[in-house]
């Protein structure tokens, strides 16, 4: 079975251990998001990337689902000593390590395709991890303030200020621009079924569509596409998704996500606590089943894969 999925950060990667356990003879491709990426300190970061890499590679830090295991943060206390900004987004000494691989890649000329794939020389993470773009594409946040609206990066919004601030928009820097990574296209058309992991509905899974080409060519695909709602009981199970989508005036529900996706989608899954959101979701024309959606093991996380999987598959 070819699977292609579409992925962001912590969720997705966690989700993504689940279905590699589920169908470990699968052929797993996944297109990752880049419009968080931020360079700090000189440095090219693509959080998203990395964490997905991390997490299947077994190199990243389990109590908190994204970094580096075992890290030290020798660095980052010399550069706050030198009052050297940005402040609020701390890199690990180990993080830092692929951060540099990746800045002198890519002033070397590589495509960030070329980098991830590296990168994954080494991390050996099961799956093939592909850049949704190799342009730039930045996720930037306009905020109301006192004196009127600011545009900030994304992880300004969300690592600095935790979503507070009111967000008016959500602007994709660059996406107009953008074409779809090496072999993206490639992985949509000849997958076997597609999957939206729980990511979130709006900067992870969002700009990965958003770029010209995915959206169509995935809601032209022959295969199936399922996805699995990040939103449990109306909240988020981790991160602010709730803030990103009262940004696009979009309820933070299972059925209000699904509406979002509903011109791809075949199967949706929602958590058991929201049942009643089935027949709603039905009425989009989307298939849809309760399930537990909770990755509370390596096994509950399997289990939501096969139900996903069993959702649109014979």
């Amino acid at each position: 079975m070819k699977i292609t999925t579409l992925a962001g950060g912590v969720g997705a990667a966690r989700f993504l251990r689940g279905l590699v356990r589920a169908v470990p003879d699968a052929d797993i491709t996944v297109v990752g998001n880049i419009a968080d990426d931020i360079t700090l300190h000189g440095l090219h970061v693509s959080p998203d990337l990395d964490t997905v890499m991390y997490t299947l590679g077994g190199g990243v830090e389990e109590s908190q689902g994204w970094g580096r295991s075992e890290e030290t943060f020798a660095v980052a206390d010399e550069l706050a000593a030198y009052g050297a900004e940005p402040r609020w987004f701390t890199l690990g000494d180990r993080d830092i390590a692929t951060h540099i691989i990746r800045t002198q890649m890519l002033a070397a000329g590589y495509p960030l395709s070329a980098v991830t794939e590296a990168l994954c020389e080494r991390w050996q993470p099961g799956v093939r991890l592909l850049p949704m773009s190799d342009d730039r594409v930045e996720t930037h946040v306009v905020v109301a303030r006192e004196d009127g609206t600011e545009a900030i990066h994304f992880q300004q919004w969300w690592v600095r200020w935790h979503a507070e601030l009111p967000a008016e928009r959500i602007v994709l820097v660059g996406i107009d621009a953008a074409s779809p990574g090496p072999g993206v296209i490639e992985a949509i058309d000849n997958a076997d079924v597609i999957v939206l992991p729980p990511s979130n509905p709006v900067v992870s899974i969002g700009p990965i569509l958003a770029v010209p080409g995915i959206r169509d060519a995935v809601a032209k695909a022959q295969a199936p596409v399922v996805g699995l709602s990040p939103i449990i009981a109306g909240a988020p199970v981790r991160g602010m998704a709730d803030a990103a989508l009262r940004a696009i005036g979009v309820p933070a529900t299972a059925a209000g996500v699904a509406g979002i996706f509903a011109d791809i989608l075949d199967g949706w899954l929602v958590d058991s606590s929201d049942a009643d959101a089935v027949t709603e979701v039905e009425a989009l024309g989307i298939a849809c089943r309760a399930v537990p959606l909770l990755m509370t093991d390596a096994d509950a996380t399997a289990a939501m894969a096969r139900a996903a999987l069993d959702l649109v598959t014979p």
